[in-house]
């Protein structure tokens, strides 16, 4: 019998790199195509984006639902303590204007997060190597792996002695609703980002997964991924979900608006967020399914912007999800 190939190894700024190990981890374990990788929700119908939808004919399979006392002993933060977006702790305090939300306000609260699409994404508590605490946003895109932004696991040039570097721990909170929590949490300290962003600190792959120790998203479903063409995206509407520090703590804004530009790297648009929100995907809606083209990473004074998910990206995704 012949030998089993070996899967090719990446090179450059899109080699993943782990917090488990040193150096690169292998990406493709089988062939892929830059299809979108088709997203999941074994429970409900196709919904809406206006938090409309519901369950039709499923007794869904809850994890252990928090009281709100139990909710609080998760959390051993000091009274009073505002958590701030984790890519504060990477570029420092934002401007005094939030450059993130253009003109009027146009999000809106996501009020039934225990349904799909909104329980695919979670809100996230995070605690650097120096024990500071952050918030953030990742989403599933399988039965035990989100995505995020590499500056959510990965922090860079704090200047702050010992912050530097993977962080800790996460706990992700799946479809969380300020003090309720449907599907509870679970806390992972296994994460993967790229050298580009972990070596060199560079916007244009500012990525990163989180590796969970169940497979939670088998319960709460979770987003396809492609990789299209410029015009394409130029054409698309962009949606994008998340856990925005500037509303209640732990409550889900959405917004969505048309794709404005994009280059080899990142996709532009006018989509209302706020620190918080870092990591969040934005997503198309094709045919009733859910498919992300972008981690969402950055905020700016006309467009936000997120990291493109182009085939190194896709690829990377796939073996993360495997």
């Amino acid at each position: 019998m012949p030998a089993k190939p070996k899967a090719p190894k990446v090179s450059g700024p899109h080699t993943p790199i782990s917090n488990l190990g040193e150096g690169a981890v292998e990406v493709v374990r089988r062939p892929v195509s830059q299809r979108p990788s088709e997203g999941k929700d074994p429970k409900t119908t196709p919904a809406r984006e206006d938090g409309t939808e519901g369950v039709k004919g499923h007794k869904l399979t809850l994890l252990h639902a928090l009281t709100e006392s139990e909710v609080a002993q998760l959390f051993t933060i000091p009274e009073g303590l505002q958590l701030r977006d984790i890519a504060e702790a990477s570029f420092g305090p934002p401007p005094p204007l939030a450059e993130t939300v253009h003109g009027p306000d146009n999000r809106v609260q996501i009020t039934n997060t225990s349904v799909y699409p909104w329980r695919a994404h979670a809100s996230l508590l995070i605690t650097a190597r120096d024990n500071s605490m952050w918030i953030g946003t990742g989403w599933f895109i399988g039965p035990h792996t989100l995505m995020t932004a590499g500056h959510v696991v990965y922090i860079k040039n704090s200047g702050v002695p010992g912050r530097d570097g993977w962080v800790s721990k996460i706990q992700v909170m799946p479809g969380r609703n300020g003090s309720s929590m449907p599907y509870g949490s679970v806390t992972s300290s296994n994460f993967r980002s790229v050298t580009g962003w972990a070596n060199n600190g560079d916007e244009n792959y500012d990525y990163g997964a989180i590796i969970i120790p169940t497979q939670l998203g088998n319960t709460v479903g979770w987003f396809g991924f492609g990789v299209y063409p410029d015009s394409e995206l130029t054409a698309s509407v962009g949606n994008i979900s998340g856990y925005p520090g500037d509303k209640p703590s732990g409550t889900q804004w959405y917004d969505f608006h048309k794709i404005a530009s994009v280059n080899s790297r990142k996709v532009y648009y006018d989509i209302d967020t706020a620190g918080g929100q870092s990591g969040s995907a934005v997503y198309r809606i094709i045919s009733g399914g859910r498919y992300a083209i972008a981690i969402h990473a950055y905020g700016g004074a006309t467009s936000n912007s997120g990291t493109r998910i182009v085939t190194p990206v896709f690829n990377n995704m796939v073996a993360w999800k495997a």
